[in-house]
């Protein structure tokens, strides 16, 4: 007796579904998806609970996949969810006798009493449905890795590509009431209230972009747009200083175009007043080392990060800017530049596409990471063809390879340099003699408007006219550190919270930590 017991267990544990690759039982729960099933055809509401949950896919027995496709086209429909509704609707398709006959599906509505549990049943559903899909993907890499004909570079990014899909597909959020959130508006702007320059994100240096702007906030994608030799990274790279050297706030610059030791040769241009030219080749004048012996302290040990990896996507990019968020209290990314990048990974059928996609994770990660993320993009020929003062200036239309750009955008800043074009006075008798517009085109927090600054082309720098007019400026004796391509400097400790209404200290001396 107790051997026929043994034996029938054998026989019943060989006849369990096994995934074969793995020798195990795939993720399932088949007696919660007749529940799930049972309670929808018992309460008429009991749909819209588990509406955003589960999908027919959802589901581990076929024939229940076929019911609950049934139970969501009755229930998109607005007709009434029953046993004799379902049953007529899988008629209807030629599947009833597919998924049991009318007897299953009686047998499904008599197994639950009520749908009180149907919300935590649907996600356990959903809990062996995202397993089911890992080990699937797991596999798939897994076989590619065994094939020697595979480059293992291109393997990581369709993971990575593949695994981002993965995640958005089964990320869920769920609402707030509005109550708390009012109470976090009103101790934000009691916080604003108390900092008399009206600064509430990171400050960028420039006085008046600062009093439209009010700083760069936290959550927001910024683009920075214009044409070639317009100076858009070395605007960013003066804000990059002004920020980590001079406010001593902790950023990421990511390049995809220069080396970091290029970048780093135009901030020493750009600090020590010396012709790039001249930093280059080392043919400095016996006054220009003796700048560059003061005033490389201003970089020294400032919380600026590097990463120049060629062709980054957008996948390699969350990683990092994870780890720098969580390491170094990274309160700034800024991108050099968004054309560059690509969505290794992931198949697209135009550049477009792939573009729309990189601008669309890019304010995701902004708001993830609660930080601004600044990146440089490029505009079309638009600007080229048109004639005058005023067709000269960019648009919003002018901005390269995808709308979604400008939609996904909370602000859109062009750098314009009037005097590239030949053109020295604006509408208002200004002279725009080495000087640049900022022009705000969108700003969906605030107002738009132009910032006039001085660009000073032979060091790579951005000034306030103001400050462009007073001579023997001294620098503030900050620090830096270079981040390379696999994110180096792991030895550093990380970076203190950074405090926004906190002035930065003034003087000569060393900066206290």
């Amino acid at each position: 007796m107790a051997e026929q017991s043994n034996n029938t267990r054998r026989n019943s544990r060989r006849q369990q579904p096994v995934d074969n690759t793995y020798g195990h039982l795939q993720p399932q729960a088949l007696d919660v998806e007749k529940a799930v099933l049972g309670a929808l055809m018992i309460d008429k509401d009991a749909y819209a609970i588990v509406c955003e949950t589960l999908y027919p896919e959802s589901f581990y027995e076929p024939r229940n996949q076929m019911i609950y496709a049934a139970i969501r086209d009755l229930a998109m429909a607005e007709k009434p969810v029953d046993v004799l509704t379902v049953a007529d609707r899988l008629e209807k398709d030629g599947t009833l006798d597919e998924v049991g006959g009318p007897a299953y599906i009686m047998e499904l509505s008599s197994r639950v009493a009520s749908s009180a549990n149907i919300e935590y049943h649907a996600n356990i559903i959903a809990q062996k449905f995202l397993a089911r899909q890992l080990i699937s993907f797991a596999s798939v890499i897994e076989t590619k890795a065994f094939d020697e004909t595979n480059d293992i570079d291109d393997l990581m990014q369709e993971a990575e590509g593949s695994l981002f899909e993965l995640s958005q597909r089964n990320m869920k959020k769920d609402y707030t009431q509005i109550n708390p959130v009012i109470a976090q508006a009103i101790k934000a702007i009691q916080t604003a209230a108390a900092n008399k320059d009206g600064l509430t994100g990171v400050p960028t240096g420039y006085h008046k972009l600062d009093d439209i702007t009010s700083g760069w906030q936290a959550s927001d994608l910024v683009i920075v747009a214009g044409r070639p030799a317009m100076g858009k990274t070395s605007f960013a790279l003066s804000m990059a200083k002004n920020i980590a050297a001079d406010y001593r706030i902790p950023i990421a610059f990511f390049s995809l175009e220069m080396s970091n030791q290029q970048l780093v040769n135009r901030l020493l241009s750009n600090v020590c007043e010396i012709q790039g030219s001249k930093i280059m080749n080392g043919q400095l004048q016996p006054d220009e080392w003796d700048r560059l012996d003061k005033r490389v302290n201003t970089l020294l040990d400032a919380p600026i990060y590097i990463d120049d990896t060629p062709g980054l996507s957008v996948f390699e990019l969350r990683t990092k800017a994870r780890r720098l968020v969580r390491e170094h209290g990274v309160k700034m990314i800024m991108i050099d530049y968004l054309q560059l990048m690509n969505a290794n990974g992931m198949r697209f059928s135009s550049r477009q596409e792939e573009v729309s996609t990189i601008s669309r994770s890019l304010k995701g990660l902004a708001k993830e990471l609660d930080i601004p993320i600044l990146a440089l993009s490029q505009l079309n020929r638009g600007v080229e063809s048109r004639e005058g003062l005023e067709g000269k200036r960019p648009q919003l239309s002018d901005l390269r390879e995808s709308g979604a750009i400008e939609q996904d955008a909370d602000m859109v800043i062009f750098v314009h340099r009037p005097e590239y074009y030949h053109i020295y006075q604006d509408d208002n008798g200004r002279d725009l003699h080495g000087m640049a517009q900022i022009i705000i085109a969108k700003h969906r927090k605030g107002a738009t408007g132009d910032v006039l600054l001085t660009f000073r082309g032979e060091f790579t720098r951005f000034e306030n006219p103001e400050d462009s007019r007073l001579s023997g400026k001294k620098s503030k004796d900050m620090g830096g550190e270079i981040m390379g391509s696999k994110i180096n400097g792991d030895d550093q400790p990380p970076v203190g919270d950074y405090n926004p209404f906190q002035v930065p200290p003034q003087g000569d001396g060393p900066m206290p930590f």
